[in-house]
């Protein structure tokens, strides 16, 4: 049975699934740590709604405990300054789009969503640009979302290359949320 191993096959999806771990775990521990700074430091889940709504998030992407645990202590402790940030542009065909996140380097955030929005043929925008076309909604007890006031159809070529930027904005570490009018 020489050349054949159970590791030889499984080592590349499991690079695959740990790629995507690790980026859903460093959102999460983000906005964990955001919650901590916007709950004035509490540390406290029944005393911070909004670091008991990301404690609830991280679980759902079966972040362990000790993991949520650290990122609270790390957020209590640290100087280090974490911003929440809302990039709004429209996409191609005229697509709204607003992308939430946290970030360290407001600078270097922005400029990787510019490129982005710059790449797709789109276009990053001034802040409330595209914001009055979606309403702040309150989804169950644990997420608010943008939600848009009404939807525009477009041509399948058109909502592949809005998948496309989607896509993209998501994989930026920084970038939590993506919303659009499609």
């Amino acid at each position: 049975m020489s050349g054949h191993s159970k590791w030889s096959k499984v080592k590349h999806q499991k690079a695959g699934t740990d790629a995507t771990k690790s980026s859903e775990f460093t959102k999460a521990s983000r906005a964990i740590t955001m919650a901590v700074k916007l709950g004035g430091g509490v540390t406290d889940p029944g005393g911070n709604f909004h670091l008991r709504l990301a404690i609830e998030n991280a679980k759902s992407v079966n972040m362990p405990k000790d993991t949520i645990q650290r990122a609270i202590e790390r957020a209590a402790t640290s100087k280090e300054h974490m911003e929440t940030v809302v990039y709004e542009g429209y996409g191609p065909g005229g697509i709204a789009v607003i992308a939430e996140g946290v970030t360290d380097n407001k600078q270097r955030t922005s400029a990787n969503v510019k490129h982005l929005f710059d790449r797709s043929g789109g276009s990053l925008a001034s802040p409330g640009a595209v914001n009055y076309l979606f309403e702040r909604v309150m989804l169950g007890e644990r997420k608010i979302i943008f939600r848009p006031l009404f939807r525009l159809d477009v041509t399948p070529e058109v909502a592949g290359e809005v998948a496309n930027l989607l896509n993209a904005l998501l994989d930026l570490e920084d970038i939590a949320e993506v919303y659009t009018n499609l």
